[in-house]
């Protein structure tokens, strides 16, 4: 008998088993066995719900700091394809470029105005139905002009154009990596980022700041045409108005559109990247580029409505 069966024993005993016709030197065995064997501790049961709490915490924190990373590093490849494509215009490719251009801008125009204009005509409509409590109907003019030049016609086509861009760039790169495409150009010696990450961000670059733009003149047109019908507000007396509007307003809203693109194409072309093998995992990443894309422009807007309004901006 060793020490391992002389525990066993010690253990069946105190549960009640009764040992007989042990010899003298297994029971010296056994009793020394058990004289050895430490009491268990008694102390306090650790919570595991906190515990469980505080470990899917710690994973989605590690997570978050591992995506931001990756992140980080397809911008970087960005800028240094674009870099590389000023040294040698050559390697540029400005047909792809036109053609994501028609693809994320020129598409886009139908749903970016009727979205703005109805935007327009409802704060117009709503604004009158509060300011007519004052008497002060002709300030709703300010209000749509700040809420659509500032904040709501970017921001929402941003979203938009996140929406409907980045689960576009997602699905088009992911399909080509799951077809092994991008392995065969890495073969051919071509390099993917010039090809696939700078012309679809440098569109969206060029896009969106356009279509920031015809956003705002549709919510200005949409919130005109519901102050002529509801408060008579004539369209030179409107105009009249908005020109005593800060321009500041218009410029604090257009600058952001360049950030929105970056961070809409930059984590289109991650998700796709990411794609494996099958089509599971091409849904799954389409999905989450969108959610994200459209997750970072509300934080983007939230900290630049942050600065500009520290700046007096």
């Amino acid at each position: 008998m060793d020490t391992a069966g002389a525990w066993y024993l010690a253990r069946a005993r105190q549960a009640g088993t009764q040992l007989e016709g042990l010899s003298d030197s297994h029971a010296r065995l056994i009793e020394t066995v058990a004289q050895s064997v430490a009491p268990p501790e008694r102390g306090a049961i650790p919570d595991a719900r906190w515990h469980n709490i505080l470990e899917r915490t710690g994973k989605r924190v590690v997570g978050a700091l591992g995506y931001f990373h990756e992140l980080a590093e397809f911008l970087g490849r960005f800028l240094a394809a674009w870099l590389r494509a000023l040294r040698h215009p050559s390697e540029f490719r400005l047909t792809s470029l036109v053609y994501h251009c028609q693809e994320t801008g020129l598409r886009a125009v139908p749903i970016v105005f009727v979205m703005s204009f109805l935007i327009g005509v409802v704060l117009a409509f709503q604004g009158a139905a509060q300011l007519r409590q004052f008497g002060a109907e002709v300030f709703v003019v300010d209000l749509i002009a700040i809420a659509v030049l500032r904040e709501l016609g970017i921001l929402l086509t941003a979203i938009i154009v996140a929406g409907r861009t980045a689960s576009a760039l997602t699905a088009s790169i992911g399909s080509m990596k799951m077809r092994e495409e991008i392995d065969a150009m890495r073969t051919l010696g071509m390099d993917p980022d010039m090809v696939l990450i700078l012309p679809r961000v440098l569109a969206l670059l060029v896009t969106l700041p356009i279509l920031g733009l015809l956003a705002d003149l549709a919510g200005l047109t949409g919130g005109a045409l519901m102050s002529w019908i509801v408060l008579d507000i004539s369209p030179s007396m409107f105009l009249t108005r908005l020109g005593e509007v800060d321009v500041s307003h218009a410029i604090a809203g257009l600058v952001k559109a360049p950030v929105f693109a970056v961070i809409i194409g930059v984590i289109g072309c991650h998700a796709g990247m990411q794609v494996g093998r099958d089509a599971e995992s091409l849904g799954r990443m389409t999905s989450s580029a969108v959610v994200n894309a459209i997750f970072a422009v509300i934080i983007a807007d939230a900290i630049f409505s942050i600065v500009f309004s520290e700046m007096g901006i």
